[in-house]
């Protein structure tokens, strides 16, 4: 029986469009380091698995709630679109239409990301599982604060993100497994880790809105999308709480990380470590000049960003270039 490498595994998705051989996936118990699956194709005309599931099952069980995701997630965004631009003069429509349909998706979304992160291996938190997952709790923070905040025009960016991640997800599968016998601190910490970096998502596109309210109002351009949002005192106000939220969850990553993680500065996760606490600098002197000078405006949006690009390298970043681009 030949074995073939499977970083990712687009063949067995592939193969249940013809007539495929038996597939099967043996999980990380096989080999122990639990980063890469092989592949085993008999000759017997039968199944596909993958530690435990059929490829077939594992299709039906994610990519039809991951459909409905995607089109509730685009409706919300369309909704919330349709209620940003509406003209001066006319009601405008509620919130509570695009909150709904985006909590929707948000369920549907976790129940197709599940199978596919979940396995009796481990996490896979290859790089497009972690991009949903990231996705679908910022997609969560975001219409929980929603409910009794002002930041439901974030959506317009979130969610469509979000119906992306899905379709990314499916399109390029990937195996990167925790494995099972990782202790619960690590998986606090990482847990911790990826709640803290969704929060400061959802800051990063704060400030990009806020420059384009700021941008609007400095061409004298007030109407418009510079009048449909909300004031530039409460679009700040709002930015400072994501910042601040997410910089108290970074600050315990970061701590859980050096507690629990036998050496934070290891060969494989030095770029990680060095690129979070710079993220981790940036947003706590942006905190200190809030407090001390109060920044705001321009300088408030150059900061969030740049702390921002820091965290996302440190991450998605890394993430992106170890297993796309160098295929470790």
């Amino acid at each position: 029986m030949p074995w073939v490498d499977a970083k990712d595994y687009r063949n067995l998705l592939r193969v249940l469009f013809g007539n495929p051989p038996e597939v099967v996936v043996t999980g990380p118990r096989d080999h122990p380091e639990g980063l890469q699956a092989r592949v085993q194709l008999c000759h017997d005309a039968g199944k596909v698995q993958f530690f435990g599931y059929s490829v077939q099952q594992m299709v039906m069980n994610t990519q039809i709630p991951g459909l409905f995701a995607i089109l509730l997630y685009v409706l919300a965004g369309v909704l919330l679109v349709r209620r940003l631009l509406q003209r001066g003069g006319q009601p405008q429509p509620g919130k509570r239409g695009p909150i709904a349909l985006g909590f929707g998706g948000a369920a549907l979304h976790a129940s197709a990301l599940y199978p596919l992160l979940v396995t009796t291996g481990g996490l896979n938190l290859g790089f497009f599982n972690a991009f949903s997952f990231i996705a679908v709790l910022t997609v969560t923070l975001l219409l929980v604060a929603a409910v009794s905040r002002p930041v439901e025009n974030l959506g317009i960016v979130v969610l469509p993100v979000a119906a992306l991640s899905i379709a990314m997800m499916f399109a390029y599968p990937s195996v990167h497994v925790v494995g099972s016998d990782v202790t619960w601190q690590i998986k606090l910490h990482i847990l911790l880790a990826i709640t803290a970096f969704s929060l400061l998502v959802l800051a990063a596109v704060q400030s990009i809105m806020l420059a384009v309210q700021d941008y609007l109002l400095r061409a004298h351009r007030p109407g418009g999308l510079a009048q449909a949002l909300p004031p530039m005192k409460t679009m700040e106000s709002l930015l400072f709480q994501l910042i601040g939220a997410g910089f108290i969850l970074l600050s315990t990553a970061l701590i859980t990380g050096m507690l629990f993680l036998e050496d934070i500065f290891a060969q494989h996760l030095v770029h990680k470590t060095v690129l979070g606490i710079a993220a981790w600098l940036v947003f706590a002197v942006l905190l200190w000049g809030r407090w001390r000078f109060g920044w705001r405006g321009r300088i408030a949006i150059r900061w969030t960003l740049g702390g921002f690009v820091f965290l996302w390298l440190a991450y998605l970043g890394s993430k992106l270039v170890l297993e796309l681009v160098l295929k470790r």
